[in-house]
C-alpha cells in the first residue's frame, strides 16, 4: 500500500482536506499531532485517510486508547509512529490497527530487542513493556562525566 505522510504542516487541517480531495493515493498524518485533541481536529476537518500517531505525543498508553477510540469512531485504519516495543503492544487493543511501523531505534540497548518475523512483531511475555537494559551496551554510549 501507498500513501502519502504528513505533506503539509500538521496544523494545516484545511489544507490538508483540500489536498485529499486531489489525490489518487491516500494521506497519512498523526505522528506530530500532540495529544487526542490535534488528532480529533484533524479526523472532524477530514484531513487524513489514515492515521499514525506518536504514542509519546498522542498521550502515552491513556492517549492512545483515546486516539484509538477516536480512529474507530471514523472507521480511519491506524498504524503506529516509531517506538516498535511500546506500540507492539498498544496496536492489538487497537479496533482499526494497519501497520507497525518499524524503526529499531532502541533495540541496541536492549537485552533482548524486540524480534520481528515473517513481518510479524513477537510481542514479550515480560512485565510492563518487556524493555530490559543491557548495561555493557549503555555505557559504551554513557558521556564521560
Amino acid at each position: 500500500m501507498r500513501w502519502l505522510e504528513e505533506p503539509l504542516p500538521v496544523d494545516d487541517d484545511a489544507g490538508l482536506a483540500a489536498l485529499r480531495g486531489q489525490l489518487r493515493i491516500p494521506v497519512q498524518g498523526g505522528e506530530n499531532w500532540w495529544g487526542p485533541k490535534g488528532m480529533a481536529r484533524a479526523l472532524d476537518a477530514g484531513a487524513v485517510d489514515l492515521c499514525m500517531p506518536d504514542a509519546m505525543k498522542i498521550g502515552g498508553v491513556t492517549g492512545w486508547q483515546q486516539a484509538a477510540a477516536l480512529a474507530a469512531g471514523k472507521r480511519i485504519p491506524m498504524s503506529s509512529h516509531i517506538f516498535i516495543e511500546a506500540s507492539a503492544q498498544l496496536l492489538p487493543a487497537t479496533p482499526t490497527a494497519h501497520l507497525l511501523e518499524h524503526l529499531d531505534v532502541a533495540g541496541p540497548p536492549l537485552r533482548a530487542p524486540l524480534v520481528v518475523q515473517d513481518g510479524m512483531a513477537e510481542v514479550p511475555e515480560r512485565p510492563g513493556l518487556g524493555l530490559e537494559w543491557d548495561e555493557a551496551a549503555l555505557a559504551r554510549w554513557a558521556a564521560d562525566a
